[in-house]
């Protein structure tokens, strides 16, 4: 059964500017090709038929095993896993320390 899903401000936030560098970067197919991709990943998670990891094996028992990540191009998708939805948290670029922007994301985001 597919889970519905939504996104915290932070995430509507990083999608933006997602789409708005990778627009000026690399023009306009790459952006709508770029944002669909990541689209079709959420949708795999909320129908878990995507390959994602618990956030624990990087920050140990510091975080919940519902908060939980997945990787679409550059990006990795940081979501929390409820009963019926999930809601995703943040994107993190690959090239950021993700233990320590895990914290960060956590610590501030109201479920």
């Amino acid at each position: 059964m597919t889970k519905t899903w939504r996104l915290t401000e932070q995430a509507e936030e990083s999608l933006l500017e997602i789409a708005l560098w990778t627009f000026e970067t690399f023009g306009p197919r790459q952006a709508d090709a770029y944002e669909k991709d990541i689209l079709a990943k959420m949708d795999d998670i909320a129908a878990g038929a995507a390959h994602t990891q618990s956030c624990s094996i990087l920050l140990g028992s510091d975080i919940s095993e519902d908060v939980r990540f997945g990787r679409v191009g550059s990006h990795y998708l940081i979501y929390a896993e409820l009963a019926g939805y999930f809601v995703l948290l943040d994107l993190l670029h690959q090239s950021v320390d993700l233990p320590r922007r895990l914290v960060h994301v956590v610590g501030k985001t109201r479920i």
